[in-house]
């Protein structure tokens, strides 16, 4: 059985309830472009939402179910900020994830993980448990792979 959608594809992203409670009922940060950087700076542990289209990809109105539900598992550990649709895809190459939707851990401004696509609720508790103590690291990229030195590893100048 299919459902329907009460809104297209294309609409703003806030006008689908479950996405409006996570500003208005769990009081979830809208993070934005232009203050991404501010907001991420933040000291402490925090999570980032990347969410896209609800009318293209119904696996966010998933996470927007699960996100606050992790919120009660683990009260008080972090707090959340959401990038809707547009600073999402913007924003989305600094941390190499491969799915959509993904939650982003941050330490103190600092990658620590991401937890793409959509899990188990047991894996939702295990990753957030590791996540959540673990140290920042390097964001996975999506690049180029460099090879070393010498005429064997090639490279871009003669």
């Amino acid at each position: 059985m299919t459902i329907p959608m009460p809104l297209a594809a294309g609409a703003d992203a806030r006008e689908f309830p479950l996405i409006a409670q996570l500003f208005s009922k769990h009081g979830f940060a809208e993070v934005t472009g232009e203050g991404f950087a501010a907001w991420i700076e933040a000291p402490g542990r925090a999570v980032l939402m990347f969410i896209e289209d609800p009318g293209r990809q119904k696996e966010t109105l998933d996470l927007a179910v699960i996100a606050p539900e992790l919120v009660r598992a683990f009260p008080g550990r972090f707090r959340v900020g959401v990038l809707l649709p547009v600073a999402a895809r913007t924003l989305s190459v600094r941390y190499g994830f491969r799915s959509w939707p993904a939650l982003v851990v941050l330490a103190d401004g600092k990658y620590v993980g991401a937890i793409d696509g959509l899990r188990n609720w047991d894996e939702y508790l295990s990753d957030m448990t590791r996540l959540l103590d673990a140290e920042p690291t390097r964001p996975p990229t999506v690049g180029i792979a460099v090879r070393g030195g010498g005429e064997a590893g090639g490279s871009c100048h003669a």
